[in-house]
C-alpha cells in the first residue's frame, strides 16, 4: 500500500495539540458533577489514564468496553484508549446486561471501564466472563475494580509512548440488529478525524461557540461533538437529556450551538413556561437521527431558535448531506445537499442510476464511512457493494442536489432517534404464551416521530394485560425496543401469498385512528 502522507490523522493527536493552542480555555463542563475542565487539563487527565491502563496491562490491538453516562470521563476514555491504539466499545446503557455481555462476547474485549449507575452490571460482567481481565470503575466502586481518579493519580502525566496511525481501528461502533446483537463495525482514526472535520465546518465551530451535547456519547454523534469542540476550541457542556436541565443550561452556560433528535425538540416544547428561559445565546439548533416533522421544525423556529441545521446519514456512513438555515428555508422538507468529499446517488434495484427526481435506494460513500461489518460478512457483501454503501433508504434529488427521503426500504422504526427493528421484538413476543401471531410496525407519532406498536393476535380462551406483556419484554430486551402501543385484533394479521406481513395495510389503517 502506498503511504498517502508522510504524518497521520490519529485522533489521539487532536487533545494534544488542542491543550498547545487553547491551553487554559475552557473546554469542558460536566453538569452532572459541576467539574469545569481546561483544555491542558482534559489533555493531562486524558494522558495519566492512557498510562495507567498500559500500566495494567493494556496494549495496542487490545479491545476495552466502557458503559458510562454524558459525564466527563467518557470524553477522557474515548481519547485515552485513542491515544495507546486499544480499540474502544461503547455500550448503550439502554440494554439489558445480557445483551452487553454479548456484545463483550462478540467483540472480544479485555477490559471493562464503567459509570457509577453500572456497578451491579459490573458484578455480572465479572460472574459471567472470565474473559475480560481488568475492571475500572468510576467512584466508590466495587472492590475487584480499580477506582478510576486512584488510576489517574497514580500515573504519569506524559504523552504515552504509542505510535498510532489513521488507518488503525479507534473504536467499535454498534448499530441496531435484527438478532438480539447489535452490528458492530470498526471506524478507524481516518474515519472519525475526517468526520469531525466535517461536522466542524458545517456549523462553523469557532472557539467563541458553546456546544451542548445531549446525544448519548456511546454513540457517533456524540462522540462527534465532543471532538468537534476539542478541535474548534469551542467550549462543550454535556449532559444527560432532561427537557426543562436544557433550557436551563442554555440559559446559563450561554449556549451557543446544539443537536437534538426531533423528538428531544418535542419533550423541549412541552416545558411549561419555556417562555420564561433566555434562549437568546442559541445561534443554531442541529438536527439529525430521524425525520424532522413539519410542526417541530416550525415550533422550533418560532420558540427556540429561528436557525435550523439538518444533516442526514447513518451512524455507519457519518453525514452524506447536511444542510444551514438559508438552505432549510429553501428547502424545508429536504436533509441537505452533499458534504464535502461524499458522493451521494439514488439508484434502482438492479444499482443503476435512476432519472432525477425519481425515487430509489440512496447509496453512499465518504472518507468517514466505515468499509464492513465485524464478523458479519453476510450483512457486508449486502450493504457494501462496488464500492458503495447501500443505505436501505428510500428517496429523491431535484435538480438543485437536495436530498429528500422518501422512506425506507429495511424494515426499521426508528423511535426517539434510536433504530428498532421490528423482527427481534416480533421474536420476541411470539415466544410469550398468550400470544399466537404478532407483527410490529412504527406508527407515526409527533414526539417520538414513529412510535414501537405491536399488532397482536391472542390465543383462544387466554387473558392478559398490556402491562404484562411490557414486563415480559423488559426482561428480555432493551426499554427503547418494547412497544409503546399494543393493537389486539381478532382476526388474521394480513400477508402476502407468499407470507409475507403487508405491514403498509395496518400502517394505513391504524395511522387513521
Amino acid at each position: 500500500m502506498v503511504q498517502k502522507a508522510t504524518g497521520t490523522m490519529a485522533v489521539g493527536n487532536m487533545a494534544k495539540i488542542a491543550a498547545i493552542r487553547y491551553g487554559e480555555r475552557e473546554a469542558l463542563v460536566c453538569t452532572s458533577t459541576g467539574r469545569r475542565y481546561s483544555f491542558k487539563q482534559i489533555n493531562e487527565r486524558v494522558n495519566r489514564l492512557a498510562n495507567g491502563l498500559m500500566g495494567m496491562g493494556l496494549r495496542k490491538g487490545d479491545t476495552a468496553a466502557f458503559l458510562c453516562t454524558n459525564r466527563a470521563e467518557i470524553v477522557e476514555i474515548y481519547f485515552a484508549l485513542a491515544k495507546i491504539g486499544v480499540v474502544g466499545i461503547p455500550l448503550n446503557y439502554r440494554l439489558a446486561p445480557a445483551e452487553m455481555i454479548d456484545l463483550m462476547v462478540h467483540c472480544e474485549a479485555k477490559a471493562f471501564l464503567f459509570d457509577i449507575p453500572f456497578f451491579e452490571v459490573a458484578g455480572k460482567v465479572r460472574t459471567e466472563l472470565s474473559r475480560i481481565e481488568h475492571f475500572v470503575g468510576l467512584g466508590d466502586c466495587p472492590d475487584f475494580a480499580v477506582k478510576y481518579e486512584e488510576l489517574l493519580a497514580g500515573s504519569p502525566a506524559g504523552e504515552p509512548d504509542v505510535e498510532v496511525f489513521e488507518e488503525d481501528n479507534q473504536y467499535m461502533n454498534l448499530t441496531s440488529g435484527t438478532t438480539g446483537i447489535p452490528k458492530s463495525y470498526f471506524l478507524t482514526h481516518y474515519n472519525n478525524a475526517t468526520a469531525v472535520s466535517v461536522l466542524s465546518c458545517l456549523v462553523d465551530l469557532k472557539k467563541s461557540d458553546v456546544i451542548l451535547t445531549v446525544f448519548p456519547m456511546f454513540g457517533r454523534v456524540g462522540f462527534a461533538w465532543t471532538a468537534g469542540g476539542i478541535l474548534s476550541g469551542a467550549k462543550n457542556v454535556i449532559m444527560n437529556f432532561n427537557p426543562q436541565q436544557v433550557l436551563e443550561i442554555i440559559q446559563n452556560e450561554k449556549v451557543t450551538v446544539t443537536n437534538w433528535v426531533p423528538t428531544m425538540a418535542s419533550f423541549i416544547l412541552m416545558v411549561p413556561e419555556l417562555g420564561k428561559y433566555d434562549l437568546s445565546s442559541l445561534r443554531g439548533i442541529v438536527y439529525a437521527g430521524s425525520a424532522l416533522p413539519p410542526k417541530v421544525f416550525e415550533e422550533t423556529q418560532k420558540r427556540l431558535c429561528p436557525n435550523i441545521y439538518e444533516y442526514y446519514g447513518l451512524q455507519e456512513t457519518g453525514a452524506l448531506v447536511a444542510m444551514g438555515p438559508e438552505e432549510k428555508a429553501r428547502q424545508p422538507q429536504s436533509v441537505g445537499l452533499p458534504v464535502f468529499f461524499a458522493e451521494v446517488r439514488i439508484v434502482d434495484s438492479q444499482g443503476r442510476n435512476v432519472p432525477v427526481g425519481e425515487v430509489g435506494e440512496i447509496i453512499g460513500r465518504h472518507p468517514a464511512t466505515t468499509a464492513s461489518y465485524f464478523k458479519n460478512e453476510e450483512k457486508t457483501k449486502e450493504t457494501f457493494r462496488d464500492g458503495w454503501f447501500h443505505t436501505g433508504d428510500l428517496g429523491r434529488i431535484d435538480e438543485e442536489g437536495f436530498l429528500f427521503i422518501s422512506g425506507r426500504t429495511k424494515d426499521m422504526i426508528i423511535s426517539g432517534g434510536q433504530n428498532v427493528f421490528a423482527v427481534e421484538v416480533e421474536n420476541l413476543l411470539l415466544t410469550h404464551p398468550v400470544v399466537a401471531d404478532c407483527t410490529v410496525i412504527g406508527l407515526p407519532d409527533d414526539t417520538w416521530g414513529e412510535v414501537v406498536t405491536a399488532v397482536v393476535v391472542k390465543k383462544a380462551g387466554v387473558e392478559t394485560k398490556d402491562e404484562d406483556i411490557v414486563k415480559y419484554c423488559k426482561e428480555k430486551i432493551a426499554g427503547f425496543k418494547i412497544p409503546k402501543k399494543f393493537i389486539w385484533i381478532e382476526g388474521p394479521i394480513p400477508r402476502t401469498p407468499t407470507g409475507k406481513v403487508t405491514k403498509y395495510v395496518l400502517v394505513e389503517q391504524f395511522s387513521k385512528k
